[in-house]
């Protein structure tokens, strides 16, 4: 497998982490291709637009992505196009995760994950690693457990994404179809009234009342106590969907890759996520 190591979003900055995140990638036997993107900057962009669209020209099994920030979006504008192969991001990426979604490739070995960065790989659990390993080699990975919110069970189609991103692309040309899909968000650093005002913004425009399921991963640093809870669960308490929150997808400690558009099972009275097939 190639990997090209792409930066579609912020400047790197310190770059320990950077190589940690390629030397783990090469020790599972992956080629590696890595633009000049080490010191490229533009304010505080890892490069201008054309430079970092740039970084998606040429061929590879993967791209990940290094780290995340913003800009990612902006190279939208500059007509993206989603690459053969798996996109691998989280956070910053989920822009370019759900336009790729939108192109619905086939195959195992093509398609968006939600999942570490390159600078985050190396601090993920043993366990989350070798996940995306198998899930690299088109392996089967286990079930995820969280915490039941209750609802029964719903399959569908799979979305992963950060939640103030993916609020930013609710009206785009870019944004999934989210009828019957089993969604699941995740965010950093924002306060409690700022997910009320996008989940409500979500409400509003007739979004969640799509969904067949719906998921909640951390909400790291995201108000005192279980304040940002109180809101996830208050605003999606009358969906009459399955929920469950607490898994281990996002900013927090592990970050669990998961593949979008991949049939799911969300189950709220067990609070567990698992991808078909279904045993």
């Amino acid at each position: 497998m190639k990997a090209r190591i792409v930066a579609p979003s912020s400047k790197l900055g310190e770059l320990n982490n950077l190589q940690m995140g390629l030397e783990l990638l090469a020790s599972w036997g992956i080629r590696l291709e890595l633009p000049q993107i080490s010191d490229r900057s533009w304010g505080y962009l890892a490069g201008s637009d054309p430079e970092r669209l740039a970084d998606f020209d040429g061929s590879a099994d993967l791209w990940a992505c290094a780290r995340g920030g913003w800009g990612a979006a902006r190279l939208l504008e500059l007509n993206w196009q989603p690459p053969q192969g798996l996109l691998l991001g989280f956070s910053d990426v989920t822009s370019l995760l759900w336009a790729m979604q939108l192109k619905r490739f086939s195959g195992i070995n093509q398609g968006a994950l939600h999942g570490p960065l390159v600078t985050t790989l190396a601090a993920e659990p043993t366990w989350s690693q070798e996940r995306l390993r198998r899930l690299l080699l088109g392996d089967a990975v286990p079930a995820l457990q969280g915490i039941p919110w209750g609802g029964g069970i719903a399959e569908g189609p799979l979305l992963v994404a950060n939640l103030t991103v993916a609020t930013h692309l609710l009206g785009t040309p870019w944004c999934p179809d989210l009828a019957g899909a089993v969604l699941i968000l995740e965010d950093v650093g924002e306060a409690p009234y700022r997910i009320d005002r996008m989940l409500t913004h979500w409400r509003l425009c007739g979004a969640l009342q799509k969904l067949a399921a719906i998921g909640f991963g951390s909400f790291s640093d995201c108000g005192e106590g279980d304040a940002a809870e109180q809101v996830l669960q208050e605003r999606t308490a009358n969906l009459c969907i399955p929920r469950l929150t607490g898994l281990p997808v996002g900013h927090g400690s592990c970050n669990a890759v998961l593949p979008l558009g991949k049939i799911a099972r969300l189950d709220g009275d067990k609070g567990v996520l698992s991808l078909a097939p279904f045993e």
